[in-house]
Formats: C-alpha cells, structure tokens, sequence
C-alpha cells in the first residue's frame, strides 16, 4: 500500500507541474500543436481506410472459347451451367467462392468479372482493369497451338496497358482443359508464348511510334523475352472448368483477394 501511495503522489507532482508547463504556452501555440494533433489522427485514420479498401475484383479474360465463363461458374457454385457457350455480354457478380461457402469463418466475397474474349468485345475490358486485383488470361491447353500467335498479341496488348503497369497489377496464364490426355503442359504453353511475344516486340518496335497503340514496352532490349522481365508479376497455372479443377485458380485469387 505504501508503494501505491508513492506512486500517486509522483502522478499527482508530474500532473501538477506539467499543468504549470502548460499555462506558460501561449494559447496560439496550444492551438497549433492540437490542430496538428488532429490532421496527423484524421490522415493516420484516412491510410487505415484505403489500407482496408483494396480492391476485391478478378478479371477472367482471354480469347474466346477458352472456357472463361465455365470457370466463372464454378467458382460461384460449383457448376458450368450453360459455360460452354461463347459469351456476348460480360458475366459480372460479387460471391464467396464455392469451396469456401461450407466453411464456419466470414470469408471476403470476390468480386469476378468473365469478359468476353470476342476481339470486337474486348475494348470492355478496359472498363475493369483498373479496379482489378488480379488478372486471369486464360488460355485453351487442348487447342493452344493454331491460337498461340492471337492470344500471345493479346497478352502483349494486357500486359503493355498502362493501367496494369502502373498498378503492377498481377496476372496468371491459366491453362484450362488440361483434363484432355492431348492438352498441352503449362510449362510449354509458357515457353511459346514467350517467343510469340519476342516476335511482338521485335515487330511492333520496328513500327513508329505514332503507329503504336501499347502505352508500355516489354523486356530487356538485346535479351529474349521472359515474363519475368514483365512490370507486374506473371505466374501459370493449370485448371479444368467442366471437371471442376480449379484449385490454383482459387489460390492466386485469395493470395490477392484475403479472406
């Protein structure tokens, strides 16, 4: 007891004297240093909130026929629905995956947009890029080749956007139908599309400058191109929409998007 009083009294003595400190100040300088006090709380405040903000939408593009829309539904319930065919309008809806809807835990809900890979549709895409998260190119494994060339111009055009370098928006090249005995591997399809999109820049950079639409250029001038080369960070993964493989495709979602 005698130590608490002890302690009482030293508050007491360093509250008296800091009250004496305190009618020394001018009332100008007390208002100064509260008004500072105030806007540093209020801008700590605003950094929480955009911290908190971050944007929870996933854009799935890619040509068309890759099987967009087949994933799109499986990741809102778990089935393809009429997926199989080509989409003319935008899918667009804010969900908790599938795989986590049996879960006890609140999980974020994803906010996916399936984009029509029809080349006279694609300008839509620009409307969603620049609140996205991550990007999803999905590529067709079964039927790559006689596509490689369209869908590794496409990829270029994401990829030199600038609303995707800027933000160094992340992308994966998901290689649906890899379910098919003749689908081919996510390692090869990388490897081709790299070369188709060394051709891009070697062609695209002999052009003037006036005639280029891309805001960005790619790699390492003198060096064949690798994605790692790229602004924003790009990954491969492998999936099957009609068999609901989509495991991968979630992950690179949640390590974007948190639960």
């Amino acid at each position: 007891m005698e130590e608490l009083d002890q302690w009482k009294e030293q508050l007491l003595h360093l509250w008296s004297l800091a009250e004496e400190q305190l009618r020394q100040v001018p009332p100008v300088q007390l208002y100064a240093a509260a008004a500072v006090l105030v806007f540093t709380t209020l801008l700590l405040l605003s950094l929480r909130l955009l911290k908190r903000a971050k944007s929870n939408t996933i854009v799935l593009t890619g040509l068309s026929g890759a099987g967009k829309t087949v994933l799109f539904y499986q990741l809102r319930d778990g089935s393809i629905h009429g997926g199989t065919v080509t989409s003319m309008e935008p899918n667009e809806e804010t969900f908790v995956l599938h795989s986590e809807t049996t879960e006890k835990r609140k999980t974020k809900p994803v906010h996916v947009v399936d984009v029509p890979g029809h080349s006279r549709l694609r300008p839509k895409l620009d409307e969603y890029l620049p609140r996205a998260a991550g990007i999803v190119f999905v590529v067709d494994a079964l039927d790559f080749l006689p596509n490689c060339r369209s869908a590794s111009e496409y990829l270029y055009d994401i990829l030199t956007k600038g609303s995707v370098v800027k933000k160094k928006i992340p992308l994966l090249i998901l290689c649906n139908k890899t379910d098919k005995v003749t689908a081919h591997t996510k390692e090869f399809i990388r490897r081709q599309m790299e070369k188709e999109i060394d051709k891009l820049r070697a062609s695209r950079s002999a052009i003037s400058a006036a005639d280029i639409k891309n805001e960005f250029t790619l790699g390492v001038p003198g060096e064949p191109f690798s994605f790692t080369q790229c602004y924003n960070k790009v990954t491969t993964a492998d999936a099957s929409g009609l068999t609901g493989d989509i495991s991968q495709l979630e992950q690179f979602i949640r390590e974007y998007v948190k639960p």
